[in-house]
């Protein structure tokens, strides 16, 4: 009876370090599938949801662009905003979505190019499922740089 007791033990300690091992690994080789580190977790007003934010180009007085890496967990997204140079989304990841203010919501997903025009409202974000995360070009800064306005509500978020 002490005998299969052990045996059973030992098999339910061996699958949890497997279970373990294989779940860390798959964190790990997701973290390495990523083109661009993660970045830190984005505090601010200005997003639903948690985002992380990598810089990867901070704008200067020759280029006047800004580009980062940002990833958006599922149902996370920006608040409706505007951009005064316009801005270009690349998907890397993942499934999320874009609207254009009195537009339709349109979905996005990995290897979609988004152009949002300069002035013109918008927000994007993750699908409710699907992690997404996307390169955020914001170009000609020197005419301005990003307008925040109000937040996207559910209502909106799930039309």
């Amino acid at each position: 009876m002490v005998n299969h007791k052990l045996k059973y033990i030992l098999l339910l300690f061996f699958l949890t370090i497997l279970y373990t091992s294989c779940k860390s690994s798959k964190n790990k080789n997701e973290q390495d599938n990523l083109v661009f580190p993660q970045g830190k977790e984005v505090n601010n007003n200005n997003f639903t949801g948690k985002v992380w934010l990598q810089m990867l180009v901070q704008s200067d007085s020759t280029l006047y662009t800004q580009i980062g890496n940002v990833t958006f967990e599922p149902k996370a997204r920006t608040k409706w905003h505007y951009h005064k140079g316009g801005q270009i989304l690349l998907v890397t990841r993942g499934v999320g979505y874009y609207q254009e203010k009195g537009k339709p919501k349109e979905v996005i997903k990995k290897g979609d190019v988004i152009k949002c025009p300069s002035n013109i409202v918008h927000w994007h974000g993750a699908s409710s499922e699907d992690t997404m995360i996307h390169i955020a070009i914001s170009p000609n800064l020197n005419d301005g740089g990003v307008v925040w306005l109000k937040s996207v509500s559910d209502e909106e978020y799930y039309q």
